[in-house]
């Protein structure tokens, strides 16, 4: 007997080609409704929440934000946290691990609000596993010394408050909220760093050396964690019209700029930048060109640092295999009861 070919069945006496052309004028008519109401939340300026239709662009735009600002967080772990065991005193440490713990905790908040727009965490985990995932460039550099602890608080987590904020009424809802409870604990972060660098500078010759000499080292990679200039930075333009982000790359680094030169000024240090000077007409700070040659390199993998984030991140996610499938084990063990419990009870 020779095998026939499935054939399709009409549905409701309609003919297969007239369903299919149903279904799809009802697609088509469900985006077009989606489409709508996206645009109206956007003019409207409210929340996006999962549930909600939005574009391709728009989720694939979030999907890169929120991740890379979620393995940066994770990977921003690793310099301060090389210092939990040499930090000064039994108080600093206690200090830094707090630090180092909320870190870690900021990046589980933004992994969780990225598995909502359709990725998975271990897809997240697999391409900063592989290097595939972008991370904050300013994490390729390492903290050698006691004081970069503090210009790391001060300069690189105020730097983030600073872009973060704003990021607070992000149109896509989960984001914004995350970012809340983010932006509460990096103030505590920048507090501390503020606090490190005001104490070195406020004692021997030599501490004041220390803290003047990690201020010049991150103020320039400070200044670039807004990214490139607007002219050079195609993905800001659409964010902004999406309202994911609220001000462009260069108003948010003048912003950053306009807030850190009081502030060096109390702490009796100088930021290393032969042009910075108030202009009157501006109602700004001037300052000089950054090296943004140095800047693309360290994104493109050639940083300081960048082989050895990546190497020290698979060492330990490799090492903590076995708990993560220990917990698989338990839950599905969990499960399998919870069903043969039903059954007996049926």
């Amino acid at each position: 007997m020779s095998a026939e070919k499935p054939q399709l069945q009409a549905v409701d006496g309609e003919s297969t080609t007239d369903q299919i052309s149903a279904d799809a004028q009802r697609a088509a008519d469900e985006a077009r409704v989606g489409w709508e109401r996206f645009q109206e939340l956007i003019a409207e300026d409210k929340r996006v929440e999962p549930r909600d239709w939005m574009p391709n662009n728009y989720r694939k735009t979030l999907v890169r934000q929120v991740s890379q600002h979620a393995h940066s967080e994770i990977i921003g772990m690793q310099p301060e946290g090389n210092w939990i065991t040499r930090a000064p005193s039994l108080k600093r440490k206690a200090i830094l691990m707090a630090k180092v713990q909320d870190e870690a905790g900021h990046g589980l908040y933004l992994y969780s609000a990225a598995e909502t727009l359709g990725t998975s965490r271990d897809e997240m985990y697999d391409q900063l596993y592989t290097g595939k995932a972008k991370y904050s460039s300013i994490f390729n550099y390492p903290a050698r010394t006691w004081a970069d602890v503090g210009a790391i608080g001060w300069l690189v987590d105020g730097a983030a408050i600073t872009n973060q904020v704003p990021l607070c009424r992000a149109s896509y809802g989960p984001y914004g909220r995350a970012m809340v409870r983010v932006c509460k604990e990096e103030s505590f972060h920048q507090r501390q760093g503020w606090e490190i660098l005001y104490t070195l500078s406020h004692g021997t010759e030599a501490q004041k050396q220390m803290a003047q000499d990690a201020v010049n080292r991150f103020y320039g990679p400070a200044l670039q964690m807004f990214g490139p200039p607007d002219d050079e930075s195609p993905n800001s333009q659409q964010s902004m019209a999406w309202n994911i982000k609220r001000f462009s790359n260069d108003e948010l680094r003048q912003r950053f700029v306009d807030m850190i030169v009081p502030q060096a000024e109390a702490l009796g240090l100088t930021l290393p930048d032969p042009e910075l000077k108030w202009n009157e007409e501006r109602g700004h700070y001037d300052f000089g060109e950054l090296d943004w040659d140095e800047f693309f390199s360290v994104v493109k993998g050639n940083g300081p640092l960048n082989h050895q984030r990546l190497i020290h991140y698979r060492k330990a996610r490799d090492e903590g295999a076995w708990v993560r499938e220990a917990a698989a084990a338990y839950v599905a063990k969990q499960e399998e009861q919870a069903e043969q419990s039903a059954l007996l009870s049926a």
